[in-house]
């Protein structure tokens, strides 16, 4: 079913601002609460079942909150994998009774940390219940603690970009079909299908004093480091994170963008590829220059919205089942996907299709996009385009998880991202049907410019 092409209105708790309003001052709040399991459990990213046996580094939820009058937006981000569409809403229930704060204004975004715990049902690995219970009661104490610690303030937004961290992950044969995680030392190799998403964009927020509370970084690219072994890890948002602290940021919200073919390994010069700690030195670096840079303002707007959109389950062959059509690629191991196959498929007939919630967080001309997904930079970059004069931030893995969601045309080509399993079993549509209920969304909103 597509999704509608008119926004619903906006909340009244969340309204933004009208024409002529004089502006009212902002409050902003940041926290943060270590979420690091304990040795011994579960991770997931790899598909296998591995057992944590170190903490190389620690893992965070972190909140930002803003206020201005009646109107209130947050933002969580949590060191994970993902964030299943019942734990965000379970997480905003939770908030909305203990503080008032409108749940429909919350956004919940999982960093895609692939050295995390076991939050979700992946490949062999079952999902750790009673963390995700304690993780969920760490985030309600964390929001608390970060409407605790608002005061007023002032925002700037900045961009800066970066090519050298996040490559294409996909490359096209000379056969036609795709090689996720190629590299052009294959004969066989012609060219990255696709583009990668440069920008790095900063909101931050200061006091009265010109001290920094706090800010959001995003950026797309798949954290992948230390997924495949038994280290527990945040990945380079971690790093970027520990950095930040040490400029004068204390709290930094790493919120990923459209990474779903985007990863760190370089396609070109595999010995290139760079590693946790020095892609978030150059994150860092990026933030640190843009927060020197930007000009300070008091938001005159404040809003949010959101839209539910049905997506189609894919109705796979007998051959794609098997993983023998052309172009399929399997990883790690192809009877991990087979153990999965018939739960899989009774899923998918028993249901027909599954809710996905697209979501917009605006500040003045800026919008946040959650998207539900492991969506494909395709998509992201058309949102960020189509959206214009409005400037759009496409967050993916938030409130919920959907899978891979690739662009159309990569459905002909294989690779392992369009191969049918659990982590790719929406319809070829579906990127498209989100992508149009975002624009829905942001269209809504009329640049301030247009509004003044």
């Amino acid at each position: 079913m597509k999704a509608a092409s008119r926004a619903p209105r906006q909340p009244k708790a969340v309204r933004s601002a009208g024409a002529g309003t004089r502006a009212r001052a902002l409050k902003a709040g940041f926290a943060e609460t270590d979420i690091t399991p304990p040795v011994g459990t579960r991770k997931i990213g790899w598909l296998k079942d591995i057992v944590s046996d170190r903490v190389l580094d620690p893992l965070f939820a972190r909140v930002a909150v803003f206020e201005r009058g009646s109107e209130a937006l947050a933002f969580i981000q949590l060191d994970t994998l993902c964030v299943r569409w019942t734990q965000a809403e379970d997480l905003r229930r939770r908030i909305h009774r203990r503080y008032g704060f409108p749940p429909q204004a919350v956004l919940v975004a999982a960093t895609h940390n692939h050295a995390g715990p076991a939050v979700a049902n992946v490949g062999d690995v079952r999902r750790d219940e009673a963390y995700i219970e304690t993780l969920s009661a760490k985030c309600v104490k964390a929001f608390g603690r970060a409407l605790d610690n608002r005061q007023p303030a002032e925002i700037g937004f900045g961009r800066r970009f970066e090519f050298d961290i996040a490559h294409n992950r996909r490359l096209v044969m000379r056969d036609g079909t795709v090689k996720t995680h190629g590299t052009f030392q294959d004969s066989q190799a012609l060219y990255v299908e696709g583009p990668v998403d440069p920008e790095v964009a900063v909101l931050a927020a200061r006091n009265a004093r010109g001290e920094v509370l706090g800010c959001l970084v995003n950026f797309a690219c798949h954290p992948v480091d230390h997924g495949g072994g038994p280290l527990l890890s945040a990945g380079y948002p971690g790093v970027l994170a520990r950095l930040m602290k040490g400029r004068g940021c204390p709290v930094t919200l790493f919120l990923n963008g459209a990474c779903g073919n985007l990863s760190m390994a370089n396609p070109h010069h595999p010995d290139r590829s760079l590693s946790m700690e020095a892609a978030g030195q150059i994150l860092a670096d990026h933030a640190a220059l843009a927060l020197a840079g930007m000009p300070w303002q008091v938001p005159r707007r404040l809003a949010s919205a959101r839209m539910k959109v049905q997506l189609a389950y894919r109705r796979p062959t007998e051959a794609e089942i098997r993983g023998a059509v052309r172009g399929a690629q399997r990883f790690i191991d192809p009877a991990i996907y087979d153990r999965g196959m018939d739960a899989l498929c009774e899923r998918i007939r028993a249901r027909g299709s599954a809710p996905a919630e697209v979501q917009a967080l605006v500040i003045d001309d800026h919008a946040w996009i959650g998207i539900p997904a492991e969506y494909f930079v395709q998509h992201g970059l058309r949102i960020k385009e189509q959206a214009y004069p409005m400037t759009a931030h496409v967050v993916s893995h938030a409130n919920g998880m959907l899978g891979y969601l690739p662009h159309r045309e990569a459905f002909a080509r294989g690779g392992y991202e369009t191969t049918f399993a659990g982590s790719s079993r929406m319809a070829p549509e579906a990127g498209d049907q989100l992508a149009d209920a975002a624009l829905g969304l942001v269209r809504h909103f009329q640049p301030m410019a247009v509004r003044a």
